[in-house]
């Protein structure tokens, strides 16, 4: 059969943006195909003018057409998109802000986007991650939880039905005086802004936004409460999210403005409580799981971080004492989903972006896939089901 254009054009289908997580033909990518056998030339319209993936892209092309009968030799010649281009594409993908106004305007926003998490029949899981105080390890717990739960999903990373890549776990940092979760994650560039859509890095299988993609590291954070509450309503609005199995939350310390701002945003949330074994760390985690509850947030577990380190002797060195974390979850009459060993490789793989969850076979690696497991199955929401009888 002698190639033609079309048979480049559906060779490219399976190519996708990384980014986007969709073929580049179906983002109207490919502006051009010239064929002058052996030789075939493809121009590819990039979202972004220095587009980060840009490498990848050109990979991805060049061995899809190389693979074709006749084709010896392979162009990606690459462009960027017009601002038309953009809008069309931004539109297709994310959808109009105006359209939602109405639906907004009714649970109290004035504008924007509706926040698509808290719609009932959105299938995202919707985790918050909290601790009473600061210091015991709430942020390392969300990362490892993400990279593991990213890592018991990614054999069915794509939807053969529809051609999209699952993207199965988010995470929002919270956190806005002490973000931490870039850093922690190892993601090593900015978002990506199309025609005011904002698209989050991705790092081990997790995609992530952040306060710290806009302040510098070492700048503070001196906000009030409505500042927050719209750079939250932001995070979760105009961030190109792609409908994720999971979007866990990493809260700050507290029971403060944040809180229930997400409260508001996130009616249908569940929260796990972070604490470690100390009696008064656990005193204080009742606090976050005590708010929950006056807010309608539903409280699904606790998770006790450095429960003991294994010396080189074997032995088990309960180092912040025993028994803090079964004592809270029964006191709120819910599980203890895990308890996370203290070990050296935790900490300098948050400060590396090295997560000890890719190291399963690892202490701490180990417990955070046991908990991904608990989290996927356990507490996954039971099925409803709406009888078809009728009465008569």
């Amino acid at each position: 059969m002698a190639l033609t254009e079309e048979l480049v054009i559906e060779a490219l289908r399976p190519v996708h943006d990384p980014e986007l997580h969709r073929s580049i033909v179906e983002l109207d990518m490919v502006r051009r195909v010239d064929l002058a056998l052996p030789r075939v030339t493809v121009a590819v319209d990039l979202t972004i003018a220095g587009c980060p993936l840009r490498n990848e892209i050109n990979t991805s092309v060049t061995e899809a057409v190389l693979a074709l009968d006749g084709v010896d030799d392979v162009v990606v010649e690459f462009g960027v998109m017009t601002d038309e281009q953009r809008e069309r594409l931004r539109r297709n993908l994310h959808g109009d802000p105006g359209a939602t106004a109405g639906a907004n305007h009714a649970h109290g926003h004035a504008e924007g986007r509706a926040v698509p998490f808290a719609d009932p029949d959105n299938r995202t899981r919707v985790i918050l991650v909290a601790s009473g105080k600061g210091g015991v390890g709430k942020s390392s717990v969300t990362t490892n939880l993400a990279v593991a739960l990213a890592a018991r999903r990614r054999t069915g990373a794509r939807d053969i039905g529809t051609g999209v890549e699952n993207n199965s776990v988010a995470v929002v940092d919270a956190d806005v005086w002490g973000f931490s979760i870039p850093r922690m994650l190892g993601v090593d560039r900015d978002p990506v802004v199309i025609d005011e859509m904002i698209v989050p890095p991705e790092s081990h299988g997790v995609r992530c936004i952040s306060m710290g993609f806009f302040v510098e590291e070492n700048q503070p954070v001196i906000w009030r409460g409505p500042m927050l509450h719209k750079a939250l309503e932001q995070f979760l609005t105009d961030v190109f999210w792609d409908d994720p199995d999971y979007l866990i939350v990493d809260l700050p310390p507290g029971t403060g403005d944040i809180a229930l701002s997400l409260s508001q945003f996130l009616p249908r949330a569940e929260l796990l409580v972070v604490t470690t074994p100390q009696p008064a760390a656990q005193k204080v985690a009742q606090r976050s799981a005590y708010m929950a509850h006056k807010v309608h947030i539903t409280v699904s577990g606790v998770i006790e971080n450095m429960s003991w380190f294994t010396g080189d002797d074997g032995k088990r060195y309960e180092i912040f004492g025993a028994g803090g974390g079964q004592e809270l979850a029964d006191d709120l009459d819910v599980p203890l989903l895990a308890q996370v060993p203290l070990v050296p490789a935790l900490r300098q793989g948050a400060d590396v972006g090295a997560p000890i969850a890719a190291d399963p076979q690892s202490e701490a690696g180990a417990a955070f896939v046991a908990l991904a497991e608990r989290v996927d199955v356990e507490l996954a929401p039971k099925k409803r089901f709406r009888s078809e009888l009728k009465i008569v």
